[in-house]
């Protein structure tokens, strides 16, 4: 009874409908004595239903379309060279404006170019399309966790969470990254 009295009212109905089969009789008992005690109106389990089964199938569908490992290496390559391009672009066209005297200068403004094309690169590509120019060419796309379009902030996120060392070696590991765990997203195939 304690630990069903915890529960959410979602919870519960969940564990009461399309969780039964996983709990015991007593745990099934106490979770509808709670359902009573609350006197929650048991005509909307149904619509609660459905709604729980719809998110269990969308799931289930992004976590099916995951790419892997072997996609998410194409799309490193293809955008670090489309970054570093970009980067050299930029650090040579600021580099006639400013016209750096001193090798210091010149290293500053190369870093500084780097960094923000790095960020701008990734953040205005997905934030626009989802899609960054390796993942145009694979067919795939950035969504949530649960399969919706990522916010702006979910995009930020995990811009700068490519910042973090060794997140291009987390593929290796897992099937998503640093960078899509931190910001709850995924990489999923069209």
């Amino acid at each position: 009874m304690k630990v069903m009295s915890e529960r959410t009212d979602k919870e519960l109905i969940k564990i009461v409908t399309i969780d039964r089969d996983k709990y015991n009789s007593l745990a099934l008992k106490a979770a509808e004595r709670e359902i009573e005690k609350r006197q929650i109106d048991t005509t909307t389990f149904q619509e609660l239903k459905k709604k729980i089964d719809l998110e269990k199938s969308q799931k289930h569908n992004v976590n099916s379309n995951v790419v892997g490992s072997g996609i998410r290496f194409i799309h490193f390559i293809i955008d670090w060279t489309t970054w570093i391009i970009i980067s050299f672009i930029l650090s040579f066209m600021i580099g006639l404006v400013f016209n750096p005297s001193s090798l210091e200068s010149i290293q500053i403004i190369v870093y500084f170019t780097f960094l923000a094309a790095f960020i701008g690169y990734y953040s205005i590509m997905e934030l626009k399309y989802q899609k960054t120019l390796g993942k145009f060419i694979t067919k795939t796309h950035v969504v949530k966790s649960d399969g919706t379009t990522p916010d702006s902030s979910d995009i930020v996120t995990r811009t700068f969470c490519r910042l973090i060392p060794f997140d291009r070696l987390s593929f290796l590991f897992v099937k998503n990254g640093i960078h899509d765990y931190l910001s709850k997203t995924k990489v999923i195939r069209d």
